[in-house]
């Protein structure tokens, strides 16, 4: 592996974040500095710290890195049951966002799993 680009995980997270500004788009106005915000910076946050982590050189820097994706991932995951909650994405929408961010969850885990390993 040459790049983070070449990680699923990462991959799989862009996508999320594609998907997460396209579905947060039609938010109520009024939530542009709210919910819309928070959700698309948690979103962003996920791809962004695999990426961090993987340039920081070392496996245990590497690990608290994805724990912090991780962790913006559970916040994305609560923030998408919040838009649903208030009507703002649909039963499609929610069920889309929510499978694939579990998807992510699982594989991010397992990663994190193999890394811990060589702590």
């Amino acid at each position: 592996m040459k790049t983070f680009r070449d990680l699923l995980i990462w991959q799989k997270a862009m996508t999320l974040v594609t998907n997460c500004y396209s579905i947060s788009a039609d938010f109520p106005n009024e939530e542009q500095f709210g919910l819309t915000s928070q959700i698309r910076r948690c979103s962003i946050s996920i791809p962004s710290n695999i990426s961090e982590g993987f340039g920081r050189g070392t496996n245990r820097d590497y690990y608290r890195f994805l724990t912090f994706s991780l962790g913006s991932l559970f916040e994305f995951q609560t923030q998408v049951e919040i838009a649903y909650n208030l009507n703002y994405i649909s039963l499609e929408n929610f069920n889309k966002l929510y499978e694939d961010s579990r998807e992510l969850e699982r594989m991010l885990t397992s990663f994190m799993s193999k890394i811990k390993q060589t702590l």
